[in-house]
């Protein structure tokens, strides 16, 4: 026979608040219920939950590691609970979300809208400085941003997995069968980037700066797509967060073997933004999908 609910919850609520009057009190059952219930489950298990010294009462070592446990079964219990009730509430209104790329921001918003199917998603795209532009005049409510300036307190944001830029060349090019190349290696290519305020290209051009380098030859091309076509002819090398670089045929990545070409994205909105119910919502979500890759 399995454990009762009952008996683990009347357990948990005097764990919690010492007292077996005022645990009665918070479950709304009589005090010989409740420990009728704590009984029956010391009894049941040969074991002691809690040692009563007078009016007071202790928590034996298995009654402590019993409740490491019930703490754990109650708050998922209580995020349950929220889940349901915040999904039975969203069933219409709107998530306006802005990105400065497709690869990351497309597979969550297509976890929320199967969580929440009667909210009406739209989304836009931008590098990152119309992003914060568009976060700060509200034209978006959530925004996919790769950096967030120093000391931006009027936003609300959360980190998700860091990423790596990488190099990539063409297929014919000398480096196509190479795993990786040095910095300094890049300064004998013409680098093709992306317009200013992309934050690819500030993080390559800092690391440019970090080894004392300049980089003289470079051609801008508008958008990722651009950058990749012309990589493909071979125009130049291009530089791409790792996980944005699809698969093709006409292309070959490698790593910069002495820059740190990290990549972090986060998900941001403005505080004063965030208890809106769909905004609320779609944090939670990634909040919830980042612990479960960690």
């Amino acid at each position: 026979m399995p454990i009762s609910h009952a008996h683990l919850r009347s357990f948990h609520a005097v764990a919690t608040h010492g007292s077996f009057t005022r645990a009665a009190e918070m479950l709304n059952i009589t005090q010989p219920t409740l420990s009728g219930q704590v009984k029956d489950l010391e009894t049941r298990y040969g074991t002691k939950l809690f040692i009563r010294l007078g009016r007071r009462i202790e928590l034996t070592d298995i009654g402590r590691s019993a409740f490491n446990i019930t703490r754990l079964l109650f708050r998922h219990e209580e995020e349950v609970e929220h889940l349901l009730q915040s999904a039975r509430a969203l069933t219409s209104g709107e998530l306006r979300v802005a990105a400065d790329s497709p690869y990351i921001a497309t597979p969550l918003l297509a976890q929320f809208q199967r969580i929440y199917p009667g909210i009406q998603i739209s989304i836009q795209y931008g590098n990152s400085q119309q992003l914060m532009s568009w976060i700060e005049s509200r034209r978006c409510d959530v925004a996919f941003l790769p950096n967030i300036p120093q000391g931006e307190g009027k936003l609300f944001s959360i980190p998700l997995m860091p990423d790596r830029l990488v190099v990539f060349v063409s297929q014919d090019h000398e480096w196509a069968e190479r795993r990786a190349v040095s910095i300094e290696e890049l300064l004998t290519q013409r680098v093709i980037l992306r317009e200013k305020g992309s934050r690819t290209r500030s993080i390559f051009e800092e690391a440019i700066i970090d080894a004392g380098l300049q980089l003289d030859n470079v051609m801008e091309i508008s958008g990722r797509e651009g950058v990749r076509e012309a990589v493909a002819a071979g125009f130049g090398v291009g530089i791409v967060a790792e996980n944005e670089l699809l698969a093709d045929s006409r292309l070959r990545a490698l790593r910069v073997s002495n820059a740190d070409l990290v990549h972090a994205e986060y998900v941001v909105c403005l505080q004063e933004m965030r208890s809106l119910r769909v905004n609320d919502a779609f944090l939670e979500m990634i909040r919830a999908s980042q612990k479960d890759l960690t």
